[in-house]
């Protein structure tokens, strides 16, 4: 559609993807609500006819479904797929061990090689990441995997893997990166010029929360049976970063930049922030696909553009937060889940 031509793109290797992907975490679980395979796959293909072609992750039947869509539509324009590989129990990283991790997620979602297969490894005490990820790599020239990247693994992992596999080893990583979450911007934004890095950012809308529908309403109970398993993190984050009344100053101020800008919403200036970022190839959007539908919002943020007192304005509330300590008050990248 001619939507397609308002989006903006990044190189990930041989393909041209948007810098928005469709985040597809949320099929893991019904607590974000659900929807029928059918309307699943026929929301997928909405997203796609409006130039979101590239969708990532591995929960629940996520791949299957995907698999399924790309298989039902012409190979022009190419659909990408991401997925993951995440290693939490001590394994012995052997070339079978690994060919045949890839080759499960080759076989779910229909097609012969994986467009980028993102690894996680859990304990970095056990070095056996590098064995892993050398494994990708000669995998990779045999075509079954077309790109490799990481996930939650903090600054100095990312240098040491990136310096030991050589150049273009590694194309993506995929880390939290949000105003609330600034945790990149210390460290990982070094690793990514040094080494030509994108990231894939998550978490870049606090699970929803950096939205209108949020302004001037009270602090959410974690335990309301209305909050998603997403909010419920996001909110731990949101109090560790200055708490619920200063977060309510800062979607004040992204609502009012966003009435200058044509009436755009706190959810676009809060995408267009992140997307500013050199090292950011694109967000990962989390969908409730077949649940709701935010893709003209979304299309949005590409003609926005702000401005030196947008973002000065921004920096006003973000420095009156935790922000630029939270690297030190719950670690680097990835340190939540370790």
């Amino acid at each position: 559609m001619s939507t397609a031509s308002a989006l903006e793109y990044f190189h990930l290797g041989s393909f041209t993807v948007p810098r928005l992907w469709v985040g597809l975490w949320q099929l893991s679980s019904t607590a974000w609500g659900s929807a029928p395979a059918p309307k699943i796959r026929g929301a997928m293909k909405h997203h796609i006819d409006h130039g979101f072609t590239a969708f990532a992750d591995h929960y629940g039947s996520s791949e299957i479904l995907f698999g399924q869509v790309r298989e039902s539509l012409p190979a022009q324009p190419p659909i990408v797929g991401a997925t993951k590989w995440c290693v939490f129990k001590d394994v012995d990283p052997t070339r079978a061990v690994v060919e045949a991790a890839v080759r499960e997620r080759v076989v779910r979602m229909r097609t012969t090689s994986v467009d980028l297969l993102q690894f996680h490894w859990h304990n970095y005490a056990n070095k056996g990441y590098l064995t892993a990820l050398q494994h990708l790599v000669d995998l990779r020239s045999t075509g079954i995997v077309r790109n490799i990247g990481l996930v939650n693994f903090d600054a100095i992992r990312t240098d040491e893997i990136c310096t030991q596999l050589g150049p273009g080893a590694i194309s993506t990583h995929q880390v939290q990166f949000s105003l609330i979450d600034t945790r990149p911007l210390h460290g990982m934004a070094d690793v990514c010029e040094k080494h030509g890095l994108k990231l894939l950012t998550y978490g870049t809308l606090c699970g929803g929360f950096l939205a209108d529908a949020w302004l001037g309403q009270p602090e959410p109970d974690p335990y309301m049976g209305k909050l998603t398993p997403s909010q419920r993190k996001y909110l731990e984050a949101i109090k560790v970063w200055g708490g619920w009344v200063l977060f309510q100053e800062l979607l004040a101020v992204l609502q009012s930049i966003g009435a200058r800008h044509g009436g755009a919403s706190i959810t676009n200036i809060a995408m267009r922030w992140v997307l500013d970022h050199p090292f950011v190839g694109a967000i990962l959007v989390g969908t409730r696909l077949g649940v709701t539908d935010h893709i003209d919002d979304n299309l949005r943020v590409f003609a926005l553009r702000l401005t030196d007192g947008d973002r000065a304005e921004i920096e006003v509330v973000l420095a009156r937060s935790a922000g630029r300590r939270m690297i030190t008050l719950i670690g680097d990248c990835g340190a939540e889940y370790r």
